[in-house]
């Protein structure tokens, strides 16, 4: 099952640390198969305050995601985008394919 890393990202000081990251993140993403879903597009604000910028990994399961954020190549620069911006990641499983939005509800009950 797919999962996705999620960042929004509030902050962000443009300068030589961003721009390095920026050019070396793609070869990290490519031997856990990650790819890019959405990287700051424009977002339209239905609900709720919102600033910042939103990106969207995708990885083919929980596995990939967690290897990829925890290799050596990406260890190597998060600190270039930690040290120079402000915002939460965080790492998601996605659901399978038909899922209905009931399916949720004995995961719920289980919280009760």
């Amino acid at each position: 099952m797919a999962a996705y890393v999620v960042a929004h990202v509030r902050q962000v000081t443009i300068g030589p640390a961003i721009e390095e990251y920026i050019r070396n993140i793609d070869a990290t993403l490519a031997p856990f198969a990650g790819r890019f879903l959405v990287h700051g597009g424009r977002a339209e604000v239905l609900e709720g305050p919102w600033t910042g910028h939103f990106i969207v990994l995708e990885f083919p399961d929980m596995a990939a995601a967690r290897g990829w954020y925890r290799s050596p190549g990406y260890q190597a620069i998060v600190r270039l985008r930690t040290d120079n911006s402000q915002g939460d990641t965080v790492l998601v499983e996605g659901v399978p394919e038909g899922h209905r939005a009931t399916d949720i509800l004995p995961v719920l009950q289980s919280y009760a």
